[in-house]
């Protein structure tokens, strides 16, 4: 007698082409794809076309668009496993983007705060393209009637706009896309900056020594730990009102270690920062030696991801094609 199995749920998540993927990067996020590929059906993709919303250097967006393909594979992300490729390899993305377009309302994207803060940073290039990048994820993320976006916290208005074009859609035409729901890891959620402790690592920020690159060599990583901000109060305690670069330090500490934050506590009760600093810095250091090792082996197999990323767009266009053709039939057009 035959057995029947549960169809597993669809993941989607992808990374913009930096090149320079972060410790928050990969504890906030990264790390769990890893853990999630047994569980789900998951689709990891390098989304190059968000990235040209800022001016980009076609051969450096070349070169990052590959480092951060083999960073993935280098944390653990299996081709086996999961669907890995490149989003301008799927034109899907940006065709499903057009309709969606017309289902977007002006005034839903003007509300975008993460819009007000590119066109901040990029006043010289306020551009339709960064505008209307919420529509291009609503599109990477209904493409493949995903069930669950892992996200931070600071992404869930994205996934509530893409929840709303989905439900006015399917309003519409009828049920066409699955309704996304945004995941959320319990732990890791949210590295902050080593510097500023009351903002998000990201590899933005102006004072390289407020994050830590997956890519960093050794020295770097504990120089940036020894310099990382604390306070007066020498106690190590996780205290995030009073004591939010303490507490930062702790949670990467317990996460780069596998212990838990109280664990973590315990380990340094009655210690300084003189001992503390370099200790999570060493926990950093053996937790990202393994990934930067890979990554640079891997860069040198250029053929290894090409197959990859062929492989990977080949089955990715496969999904993508069925969602678009019964939007396509939906709205109207004369299928070719």
């Amino acid at each position: 007698m035959s057995e029947t199995t549960e169809k597993k749920k669809r993941i989607f998540s992808g990374v913009q082409p930096s090149g320079k993927l972060t410790l928050g990067n990969y504890l906030g996020a990264i790390r769990n794809f890893g853990m999630l590929q047994d569980e789900y059906e998951c689709l990891y993709c390098v989304v190059d076309l968000h990235a040209i919303t800022v001016r980009q250097n076609p051969a450096d967006l070349r070169r990052q668009t590959l480092e951060v393909l083999a960073q993935y594979l280098a944390c653990g992300l299996d081709p086996q496993k999961s669907t890995l490729f490149i989003q301008s390899h799927v034109p899907a993305h940006a065709e499903l983007a057009w309709v969606l377009n017309c289902y977007s309302m002006f005034g839903e994207l003007s509300r975008m705060t993460q819009f007000k803060d590119k066109s901040a940073k990029h006043a010289d290039n306020v551009n339709a393209g960064l505008f209307d990048y919420p529509v291009l994820m609503a599109a990477d993320i209904l493409l493949y009637q995903t069930d669950m976006v892992p996200v931070g916290v600071d992404q869930l208005q994205h996934i509530e706009l893409t929840r709303n074009i989905a439900q006015r859609f399917n309003g519409i035409y009828s049920d066409t896309f699955v309704m996304p729901e945004p995941y959320i890891p319990k732990t890791g959620a949210k590295i902050m900056s080593l510097q500023d402790p009351t903002r998000k690592m990201s590899k933005s920020d102006e004072n390289a020594n407020g994050f830590i690159l997956l890519m960093d060599k050794p020295e770097d990583i504990m120089r940036k730990f020894k310099r990382a901000v604390t306070d007066s109060d020498a106690s190590i305690r996780m205290d995030w009102e009073n004591k939010p670069g303490v507490s930062n330090m702790l949670q990467i500490y317990a996460l780069a270690t596998g212990q838990t934050v109280e664990q973590a506590q315990e380990a340094f009760a009655g210690k300084g920062y003189a001992e503390f600093k370099p200790a999570v810095g060493e926990a950093v250091v053996e937790l990202l030696r393994p990934i930067r090792e890979k990554t640079e082996d891997l860069l040198k197999n250029k053929d290894y991801l090409e197959q990859v990323y062929t492989e990977g767009a080949q089955r990715a266009s496969y999904m993508a094609r069925k969602t678009l053709d019964k939007v396509y039939r939906k709205v109207g057009f004369i299928k070719r």
